[in-house]
């Protein structure tokens, strides 16, 4: 038997890799129950995310995308971290609103939508902040029917609009259709983009990370969002290092040029687009959480 959120043939995301997730591990590198790896307050995070209290960030382990730059590498690979109830996330979720972040943020959940929906359908109501879903971009947009008015921002990736880019740095031809796809679903889920006192509390923010080498893929990008996702926000990221490349390709051994950072923002300008620009001293490993602990 397959379908959505069937652990025994998963097909949750665009990989479908039909695995039996109760006794092995999925293309996402998990089993069936929700693992954690790390659980804090996020400073990092863009402006109206972190604010000045932070983002309550919860790292999930594994990934279904494979990307060779991954700055995440050591959680997004393979089962690293602990398993968690539906009923031990809410109190945790509980204990993060209770510190005074802003918001609850769930970082690379899409493997795990089933047990996600779960927590959040039982820990809504005692929630006074908004829920954030960070995502790869990367998802199937009928799984994230699941998450409908359970998740009050979207913050996804559009990483790649070129198939061959895809698939040589994350092993995902498909995934400019598969991105497309999930952010059309989540800004119709989440409508207008709206703050209030300076944070996001409704609505999409899509992150697009420049590489060096793609940035007329940006420029590309930032047209695409344009014409399919006007009501959404954009961040445009300048932090990608070098420092976690193993993909062998000479092209990613080097930082993004000013130049190649400033066509992607010009594009956004050209096209009416809104949002967050990073400082450009961003591009160091010292903006990457600590996952030893």
């Amino acid at each position: 038997m397959s379908g959505l959120g069937n652990n025994a043939c998963c097909t949750l995301c665009p990989r479908e890799c039909r695995a039996d997730r109760t006794v092995a591990t999925g293309a996402c590198g998990t089993g069936s129950e929700m693992r954690i790896a790390k659980i804090m307050t996020h400073i990092y995070e863009e402006p109206p995310i972190s604010g000045t209290g932070g983002s309550g960030a919860i790292f999930f382990s594994g990934c279904n995308l494979r990307c060779g730059y991954c700055q995440n590498a050591k959680i997004s690979r393979g089962n690293r971290g602990k398993i968690y109830s539906a009923h031990e996330l809410v109190e945790e979720m509980l204990h993060l609103q209770d510190g005074g972040v802003h918001n609850i943020n769930l970082v690379t959940a899409a493997h795990f939508l089933p047990q996600v929906a779960k927590t959040l359908l039982s820990v809504k109501p005692r929630l006074r902040i908004p829920v954030v879903y960070n995502s790869s971009g990367y998802e199937k947009a009928e799984a994230l029917q699941m998450l409908d008015g359970l998740v009050d921002v979207y913050l996804p990736d559009f990483k790649y609009i070129d198939a061959i880019a895809a698939k040589r740095y994350s092993d995902a031809a498909d995934y400019p259709d598969a991105a497309i796809a999930a952010i059309a679903e989540m800004t119709r889920q989440t409508g207008e983009y709206v703050e209030r006192d300076g944070l996001a509390v409704r609505g999409t923010i899509i992150r697009h990370l420049v590489l060096p080498g793609l940035s007329r893929d940006g420029e590309k990008i930032m047209r695409t969002i344009s014409e399919k996702f006007p009501s959404a926000r954009v961040s445009i990221m300048s932090q990608y290092t070098p420092d976690f490349n193993v993909t062998g390709d000479k092209n990613l051994d080097r930082k993004v040029t000013s130049m190649e950072y400033r066509r992607v923002v010009t594009a956004a300008e050209k096209y009416g687009l809104k949002g967050y620009m990073q400082y450009r001293g961003s591009a160091t490993a010292d903006y990457t959480p600590d996952f030893n602990d």
